[in-house]
């Protein structure tokens, strides 16, 4: 496994009687493009604000780069870039005036040669002296990218960057994470409610819903076609799982409520394991394969509300 550039254990955040974070564990490695995936209200927006220590924590720890965002703040931001929300800017300026003011603010680089690179990478530099007011939705999200860059970041950390865009603007924001992953070397942290874009680009992803982590894990094991998702219910939940971590089934369990388990299996393992549990004296009340990543992301995001 590679250098873990942000590791998350125990991050809970909770607003008077709201709980909008509840122990929360999150491992990104260096070179992913992680989807943070989750319904609206699931708790992504308040993760990434504590990521970025725009606001503390009830409890848990966050490292980044392998050092306490709390202790080591401005150590760690220097290397970080971010989007959260919409990005705001001088509407009666231009993008390249934009990037300069800004630029100076945070201590980037403001070269002329570095401005016009950043405004080339997102498709900006013909519109570089253009007012920013008579720029699109999504020009004004690719000159927020570009002002996230400017300082040569090593993470990226980008909360829901398609948002109200349309196709082809989605397209190129797609294009230009998948770049700054693989060709720029950069770690992205790319928060959405959109599976379908997640998938198109993330090597890893998490789901979570109603601020916990469901599922955790690559994109290739989680879309594997050859695999099912399949949730068995089971009595004595808890039972079970203390079974389970003695057991070869360990490494199949990717994720449980206090109702069912949920494993990645192959067609002829699902029989296998029902008999495991039958023979360790549980009784299996349903089993139920699912056949797409999004049936389960529905299932996990619907079905824990009713």
């Amino acid at each position: 496994m590679s250098e873990q550039i942000i590791e998350v254990r125990g991050l809970t955040k909770k607003f008077k009687n709201i709980t909008a974070v509840k122990d929360l564990d999150l491992n990104v490695y260096r070179g992913d493009v992680f989807g943070f995936l989750g319904p609206n209200g699931a708790g992504k927006s308040t993760t990434i604000r504590m990521l970025l220590s725009l606001i503390k924590p009830t409890s848990g720890s966050i490292k980044i780069f392998g050092k306490s965002i709390k202790e080591r703040r401005e150590e760690i931001l220097s290397k970080v870039g971010a989007i959260v929300e919409k990005p705001d800017f001088y509407l009666y300026l231009s993008a390249y005036k934009n990037l300069e003011i800004l630029g100076k603010l945070s201590g980037a680089d403001v070269s002329r040669k570095k401005i016009m690179e950043m405004l080339e990478l997102v498709g900006l530099s013909k519109r570089a002296n253009s007012k920013v007011k008579t720029y699109s939705h999504g020009m004004k999200q690719r000159l927020g990218l570009a002002q996230s860059l400017l300082h040569d970041p090593e993470l990226i950390i980008l909360d829901e960057p398609t948002t109200g865009l349309d196709p082809q603007g989605m397209k190129e924001i797609r294009e230009l994470i998948i770049y700054l992953s693989k060709i720029k070397n950069k770690t992205v942290f790319l928060s959405s409610h959109i599976l379908r874009e997640v998938e198109l680009i993330a090597t890893r992803m998490i789901i979570i819903n109603k601020g916990s982590a469901q599922v955790e894990g690559t994109v290739d094991d989680l879309l594997n076609i050859d695999k099912l998702t399949v949730s068995f219910e089971v009595d004595n939940i808890d039972n079970a799982k203390n079974i389970l971590r003695d057991s070869a089934w360990k490494e199949k369990l990717i994720s449980s409520t206090n109702r069912e388990l949920s494993f990645g299996l192959v067609q002829n393992e699902i029989p296998e394991l029902n008999k495991f549990f039958v023979e360790k004296g549980f009784s299996v009340s349903s089993i139920i394969p699912v056949r797409s990543l999004e049936d389960f992301f529905l299932k996990i995001t619907e079905g824990e509300g009713k």
